[in-house]
């Protein structure tokens, strides 16, 4: 995959994308993540599909992957852009262009998760679940 929008690329050119960084950010600056172990992340990346956006310059600025069976539903997960490229839509059009590529490729659901950026899904086509109360988790994690 390869798309440009301004002076940035999405890629999922592993060799462009800094896992140091993507470590960084998601273990140092985001909530759904923070304090998790360079093990993990690596793990994480290594069995999912990892997209990033990298700068004309070659700085990775943003990230995501997806989890699926590339068949019936994917999950946009780590979804993160750096503080120095925000606001210009960089990430919108991150996870738009992540969510055509799968869509074309006949996965017909789409799942994310998120705590405060609805609003900007929406601009993508997300809606809130239609049937939450089907939806049933374990989780270990301590709570956030």
């Amino acid at each position: 995959m390869q798309e440009y929008f301004g002076g940035y690329e999405l890629c999922d050119d592993q060799s462009l994308i800094s896992r140091d960084t993507v470590y960084r950010w998601l273990h140092d600056d985001a909530y759904w993540s923070k304090g998790r172990s360079r093990e993990t992340v690596d793990r994480s990346l290594d069995n999912s599909f990892l997209y990033g956006v990298v700068s004309d310059r070659g700085t990775t600025v943003g990230c995501t992957r997806v989890v699926t069976d590339q068949a019936t539903f994917a999950w946009v997960c780590d979804v993160f852009v750096d503080h120095a490229h925000r606001g210009v839509g960089v990430g919108t059009w991150m996870v738009a262009k992540v969510v055509e590529h799968w869509r074309a490729l006949g996965v017909p659901r789409v799942l994310l998760a998120t705590r405060d950026a609805h609003e900007v899904y929406s601009k993508i086509g997300f809606v809130p679940l239609a049937h939450p109360d089907r939806f049933m988790e374990i989780d270990l994690r301590a709570r956030f």
